[in-house]
């Protein structure tokens, strides 16, 4: 079983060497090392990790992720199934847990540790201490996922605390979530156990983290992006940090992962090796992940490349399996039983009526390719009546309609996406997922949020004419299709949306951000305006 040998120039990052020799596999594991005085064209390396991802953002389970991850000489990934956690619970996480079984493929789940984000959404589950300790004791997970509860760190939430001390106990790493915090409250909530960030946007703040202990994930997602602010720490703190992507949708996915990052690293000039340990030692050290660092004993878990330029990869193994060969998976895709909730009925035109009675409005401002917000103040004409969007001003409604509950949406202005007509809407709305849309008028906003409702789950275009679907059965995240179709697809909606005249990167993306509480400065729940830096919503 998975019996075999191979010769190349062997990568090695423990002792930070690249020598000729041959590999021994038996059983999954390499048997031995040999070193030669040959000449040989290809190099043998461990394989990536993505130190922190939520598969469901890629909108395929992890069966179909791990068909177009591997090609990108990915073979492992530190999961937080967050997403499906706040639709379906403990019951949405031991779905991903088992799926994951199904393909050849390492994927290392964290235990979601804010089920629901926040008391200021409605979410489909609630995850609580006790079910935290089930999820450790049950499947052995490797760490407590992303604590985004900072507020309950820093003042000593008591159902937070229990959480943070079982992980403790169990000895497993915490990640964390503080962006934009700094001083005293960053020094508690680090002291409180928490040894990662993926959320720094600059330099100054990664240092500080970095200062008092905390590791760093640079992270490049499909709308997030912050390894240009981030990069520079790779020189002088090489093994505190660790690569991310956090969350990539499926066209972004079926192009580029971890080893984009690795490639533009190195053409920035960073060492050879440091940036190898921020790809694959470092995630692999600090969460004890099972995954083999071409040394002896190890598991049989490489890729071969050609070449330290593009890194192409020729062949893949996990567990001494041949997963990619040439550049594509030989993972097979596995048909899937989807799972979901969903409790929203139809709306009505009148539903998306938003009557202002003030002068001026509190305005969300979107920034293309990040998740934080701006706020700005808009001058409201026809006090009193339902306010009509602006599209000179880019002045659009944003609605976030409870997908778990038949209740009346939450209406705001929203400023950025740029669409000059029609509609846009989706289930995938950070963190709780319930629908949220953009359009012109409340016509469009409804058709498209119909849609979505009338297959349980999904993202729509309404293009002013006619509606562009995407339907995602499994807890409204994910496609039960070929992945590469679900990207081809994603990316036909994508142009759409252009077409209609936005010019962000990612709309559907930064859209489903635009519901995530825990971010700064100003976002929407089903339950209204939040203002994400005083931590309570907007009066």
């Amino acid at each position: 079983m998975n019996n075999f040998e191979i010769s190349g120039n062997i990568v090695d990052i423990l002792s930070e060497t690249i020598y000729a020799g041959t590999i021994f596999v038996e059983n999954g594991k390499i048997k031995n090392i040999v070193k030669s005085t040959k000449s040989f064209p290809n190099y043998i390396m461990p394989g990536f990790v993505d130190a922190h991802i939520h598969i469901e953002s890629s909108m395929l389970p992890p069966s179909e992720f791990a068909r177009l991850a591997s090609v990108h000489g990915t073979v492992a990934t530190v999961s937080d199934p967050h997403e499906i956690a706040n639709v379906l619970g403990v019951k949405g996480v031991e779905w991903m847990i088992e799926n994951a079984k199904e393909v050849p493929f390492k994927i290392f789940f964290g235990v979601p540790s804010c089920v629901p984000a926040t008391t200021f959404e409605t979410s489909g589950a609630i995850i609580n201490a006790d079910e935290v300790k089930f999820l450790f004791e049950k499947y052995n997970l490797k760490y407590l996922s992303e604590m985004m509860n900072f507020p309950g760190v820093i003042y000593s939430d008591s159902e937070v605390l229990k959480k943070l001390d079982i992980a403790k106990s169990m000895n497993k790493p915490i990640d964390g979530h503080i962006p934009g915090i700094s001083g005293a409250d960053l020094s508690k909530y680090i002291a409180s156990g928490i040894t990662t960030d993926h959320e720094c946007f600059t330099k100054e703040e990664a240092l500080e983290k970095v200062k008092q202990g905390m590791k760093i994930l640079i992270r490049e997602g499909s709308a997030a992006k912050n390894y240009e602010a981030l990069s520079p720490i790779l020189e002088d703190y090489p093994d505190m940090c660790m690569f991310c992507t956090d969350d990539s949708h499926p066209d972004t996915l079926s192009e580029m992962h971890i080893k984009d990052t690795v490639i533009r690293a190195l053409d920035n000039g960073y060492d050879f090796m440091n940036v190898l340990k921020a790809a694959i030692l470092n995630p692999i050290k600090h969460y004890s992940l099972e995954v083999g660092l071409l040394q002896k004993d190890d598991f049989a878990d490489f890729i071969v490349v050609d070449n330290f330029q593009n890194f192409n990869v020729l062949k893949s193994y996990i567990d001494g399996e041949l997963i990619v060969e040439n550049g594509k998976t030989l993972i097979e895709h596995k048909q899937v039983m989807p799972i979901n909730v969903f409790n929203a009925n139809a709306k009505n035109e009148s539903d998306f009526e938003l009557l202002i009675n003030q002068s001026e409005y509190p305005v969300i401002v979107a920034k293309d390719g990040e998740l934080i917000t701006e706020r700005m103040n808009y001058q409201i004409n026809e006090i009193g009546k339902d306010f009509q969007p602006n599209i000179n001003d880019d002045i659009l409604k944003i609605a976030v309609i409870n997908r778990y509950q038949d209740t009346k949406p939450a209406v705001a202005l929203i400023h950025n996406i740029g669409i000059k007509k029609g509609a846009i809407a989706t289930t995938v709305a950070h963190d709780s997922h319930n629908i949220i849309a953009v359009g012109v008028d409340n016509f469009s906003i409804c058709k498209a949020v119909n849609s979505v409702i009338e297959s349980k789950g999904g993202m729509s275009v309404y293009d002013g004419e006619s509606i562009h679907h995407l339907p995602l059965p499994i807890a409204g995240l994910m496609s039960d299709q070929d992945g590469y179709e679900v990207a081809a697809k994603y990316r036909k909606l994508q142009e759409i949306v252009a077409e209609l005249g936005s010019p962000l990167k990612s709309p559907f993306m930064t859209l489903s951000f635009m519901a995530l509480l825990v971010i700064p400065k100003i976002k929407l729940s089903d339950k209204g305006l939040f203002d994400g830096e005083k931590f309570d919503f907007i009066k």
